[in-house]
């Protein structure tokens, strides 16, 4: 059972400290709070022996916090928050437990703000790469509402989903890639080191070989006397390509692509619809200001044809328009969504139905990447066994063809 250092200042005004043992750190604010007085901060202990293999296991690697920590922070935050813990403490008892150094320091310099009293969401702000806008403006309805805790489990319910949702999309595309790479290097391997084992019994007959077994040849001959240059228009077009997507015109290109190509289009456009409306309800739920709502959905979206949609929207609301007017003009998203949207603007409702519809694209996402994936499979296996079986032929049919001429 582990330790909590805590100080707990009594009704009488006096500070007590101490070490408690508890399961959990919730456990040990109940433990606390139920002696009465204020809980001033609680972090728990841990020793040189455990400190020492920490520091012997951990990577030194100096990385920026992942999505992935911040979701643990919130979750922590929110129990802390929850138990009667003053936020400052809380921040202080989650920092002194962060592996990652950045974002140790990053929690740190945020509980300085608080203590000189500025607003959490204030403080938040300074660090717009670790938490989004989503989450600084959640944070700050909260504030204005009183419900903080509450909040904070919500975003972090939010966070969790969106992680999982790229998980399952990557996940999609590892067998894909998987296959994709045992293509190209069985492709390889046949062409450098199994096809020049028979040149020398096609040498002086390149007259009889089959037009399939000359290609074969020259690609041969070429990938293994020119391979540094191969290997460097590789790298240099790979380049090239990144850096495309990564420039606005590039980007707005490569988002165009992702909507138009047969099997993925369907999956980004799930993807995007969900991740959308599921932003966009969670922040009209909060209570955020639908102008804020919408800016934060377009940036949030992922995709620039989205963003340019959405930013129509807050053009249009801006100027005292429904949501549903510019969003019918869209092809992105299908007539039945706007309509709900539309009939959510009329009764009042309208982020319940924008997680309604978020909730069932996120099944729809789940179905469509196993359909996705359950049709690369074959595909993959089919083109890797069109480009084997092709060159095995062109070894074989000149083989066949020369035993014939011998015979003759």
């Amino acid at each position: 059972m582990p330790n909590y250092r805590y100080e707990l200042k009594q009704q009488t005004g006096k500070v007590a400290s101490g070490v408690i043992a508890a399961d959990s750190p919730l456990a040990a604010a109940n433990n606390l709070r139920s002696q009465g007085g204020y809980i001033l901060s609680l972090s728990e202990v841990v020793s040189k022996k455990t400190r020492g293999i920490q520091g012997l296991l951990a990577i030194n690697i100096q990385t920026g916090p992942s999505a992935k920590d911040v979701l643990n922070f919130t979750n922590q935050l929110a129990v802390m928050i929850k138990a009667g813990i003053s936020i400052r403490a809380a921040l202080e008892g989650i920092a002194d437990q962060v592996e990652n150094q950045k974002f140790r320091a990053i929690l740190q310099k945020i509980r300085l703000d608080v203590e000189a009293g500025k607003p959490f969401s204030d403080a938040l702000m300074k660090y717009p790469k670790v938490f989004s806008p989503l989450y600084v403006n959640m944070v700050k309805a909260s504030e204005l509402s009183g419900s903080f805790a509450d909040m904070l489990i919500r975003i972090a319910d939010y966070l969790g989903q969106q992680i999982e949702t790229r998980a399952q999309v990557r996940g999609a595309m590892i067998y894909p890639i998987i296959i994709a790479f045992m293509a190209i290097s069985t492709t390889v391997f046949l062409l450098t080191f199994v096809l020049p084992k028979f040149v020398a019994i096609f040498e002086g007959k390149e007259a009889a070989l089959p037009g399939p077994t000359k290609v074969i040849l020259a690609v041969s001959h070429v990938m293994r006397t020119y391979w540094y240059y191969l290997l460097g228009i590789l790298v240099a077009a790979s380049w090239a390509f990144f850096w495309f997507i990564n420039i606005p015109v590039g980007r707005k290109w490569w988002d165009q692509t992702k909507l138009r190509i047969p099997i993925f289009r369907k999956l980004c456009r799930c993807l995007y619809i969900s991740r959308s409306l599921h932003t966009m309800g969670e922040l009209v739920n909060a209570g955020v200001p639908m102008l804020d709502t919408i800016s934060i959905t377009a940036n949030i979206s992922g995709n620039t044809k989205f963003k340019d949609m959405w930013r129509q929207v807050y053009v249009s609301v801006k100027q005292g328009k429904k949501i549903s007017a510019p969003l019918s003009q869209s092809s992105l998203l299908p007539k039945s969504v706007v309509q709900m949207i539309g009939s959510g603007e009329e009764s009042g409702k309208l982020a319940e139905v924008l997680q309604d519809i978020s909730s069932y694209y996120q099944k729809e996402l789940k179905n469509v990447i196993r359909t996705v994936t359950a049709m690369i499979e074959p595909l993959m296996i089919v083109i890797m066994g069109v480009i084997v079986g092709f060159i095995a032929m062109s070894i074989i049919l000149p083989i066949f063809k020369l035993s014939s001429l011998v015979k003759g």
